[in-house]
């Protein structure tokens, strides 16, 4: 008799509280450990949150962005400024839970494996050239914590390495 209530009980539960509101009982810092892995899932994941942040306002995440900081946000017109918004939110949301510096290098290397996924979708002549440039945004954040760190001798390295007249 009481394992049936208490299946009934799972049940109505279940019907109360739908899965999609399964993210609800995840603490914050589970949620940002979620969508700052360096995989194309866990980008998804933040992506699609980012577009649709009502079911996340409970928590109370920063979105905010200054892109790439004072470095282009599309260098040579590779589209960097969405994986540089998911490197601020992460970096200030772990700064706002007090994790910061036991999730740099990860919330780093998420963004690192973001825009060599951003380079994968250009052609093979210009991918050289922006893998160069992920690379130097990489470094940047990683030693610096900063992409002010990007120079503009940096970005016109990485253009020497696109064919002649080629245009992003």
């Amino acid at each position: 008799m009481t394992r049936r209530i208490l299946v009934v009980l799972f049940f109505a539960v279940a019907a109360l509280f739908p899965a999609g509101a399964a993210h609800a009982a995840d603490s914050k810092a589970t949620v940002l450990a979620r969508w700052t892995q360096p995989t194309a899932a866990a980008t998804a994941a933040w992506n699609a949150a980012r577009a649709d942040r009502r079911p996340w306002a409970s928590y109370n995440f920063d979105w905010s962005t200054d892109y790439c900081s004072s470095s282009p946000d599309n260098p040579l017109g590779f589209a960097f400024d969405v994986s540089c918004w998911h490197h601020d939110f992460g970096y200030r949301n772990y700064k706002a839970i007090g994790t910061f510096p036991a999730n740099k290098a990860r919330v780093d290397d998420a963004f690192y494996a973001d825009l060599k996924r951003v380079c994968a979708g250009y052609g093979s002549v210009s991918q050289a050239a922006c893998v160069s440039l992920a690379w130097i945004y990489y470094q940047a954040v990683r030693n610096f914590g900063s992409l002010a760190a990007v120079k503009q001798a940096d970005i016109d390295r990485a253009a020497a390495l696109l064919p002649e007249g080629s245009k992003n």
